[in-house]
């Protein structure tokens, strides 16, 4: 989650810190060719990265309650387990707020109206938020939106809204390092030699055809 945050910072330190150093230098000493000209930027921009790093990350959607059910709801999608962390340890939470602050519209409605309707749902059947009940009590609010030819009609809203989140989820957690690593995927990796797609693969694709014994 470090790593994906670093990532993060630097692309905005090339978006925005670079904007807010030219902005409050004056122009002969963006342009001056001498090394003192030159090293202010360098230490100003150390100075903002560093400044970024230590600060957490503030969402750009979501109030902080939501904040914390996207959190709640993530890890229930994707726990940890033997093999890889949770969603809200690969940044899964900052993924989704970084990609409603770009799409907004209707995506980010339908995200934020689910929110709101799983709480209603669980004050009405057990007087608490999402986040303060318990895990059976969330079991039986997801069960009912996770299997979409199982829900009931009236539920249908919802259910849209969970398999929205959940693709978000997954695209978040399998799209960072950590998740790319959980997956069995052998690509970028340096290969001395490329001897050409395995027959096996070619053949399952039907672009060759089987072979026949004589």
């Amino acid at each position: 989650m470090e790593q994906k945050k670093a990532s993060k910072i630097a692309v905005r330190l090339d978006r925005r810190a670079i904007l807010r150093l030219m902005t409050a230098m004056p122009a002969g000493a963006l342009f001056s060719g001498t090394q003192r000209a030159l090293g202010a930027p360098q230490e100003m921009a150390a100075k903002l990265a560093s400044q970024e790093a230590a600060a957490p990350y503030r969402p750009k959607i979501f109030n902080p309650h939501e904040w914390k059910t996207v959190h709640v709801l993530c890890d229930l999608i994707i726990p940890a387990d033997e093999r890889s962390v949770s969603a809200t340890t690969a940044g899964v939470p900052e993924f989704i707020d970084d990609w409603l602050d770009f799409k907004r519209g209707s995506l980010l409605s339908t995200i934020r109206g689910g929110l709101t309707w799983l709480d209603m749902e669980c004050n009405r059947l057990f007087g608490s938020d999402f986040t303060a009940s318990t895990a059976s009590q969330r079991k039986q609010i997801l069960d009912r939106v996770a299997y979409p030819k199982k829900a009931a009609l009236e539920d249908a809203s919802a259910v849209a809204f969970f398999n929205q989140f959940r693709d978000l989820v997954v695209n978040g957690f399998f799209t960072s390092e950590i998740g790319i690593r959980d997956l069995p995927y052998l690509g970028n990796e340096p290969q001395s030699e490329w001897q050409g797609c395995p027959t096996p693969v070619l053949t399952q694709l039907g672009l060759v055809s089987k072979s026949t014994d004589s």
